[in-house]
């Protein structure tokens, strides 16, 4: 089993906000997007959506690419929790 050495997020904080779980469940069923279509999608602004983003990354639920000036921000689906979080968001759904 694969270690992650990045801090662990209690799962209160991490689903403590609305914007966060907006986000989650966009990337989620996106997989990849930048943070302006992200904020268009999920009605935030650019610096709530950053702040966001920046929680989700620690969790490592996320991860961030960069293409030059341009970040991208990406669904780890190969992370356990990741998959087991998009199971259950499908799940609600149905």
């Amino acid at each position: 089993m694969k270690t992650d050495s990045s801090p662990k997020i209690a799962i209160e904080d991490l689903f403590s906000s609305r914007g966060r779980i907006k986000i989650l469940r966009e990337l989620a069923e996106s997989n990849e997007l930048n943070i302006s279509e992200l904020c268009r999608r999920v009605d935030l602004n650019h610096s709530s959506t950053k702040s966001h983003l920046e929680v989700l990354l620690s969790s490592g639920l996320i991860e961030e690419k960069r293409f030059g000036r341009i970040k991208i921000y990406r669904y780890k689906i190969e992370d356990l929790r990741a998959r087991s979080l998009r199971s259950f968001f499908d799940l609600w759904e149905s």
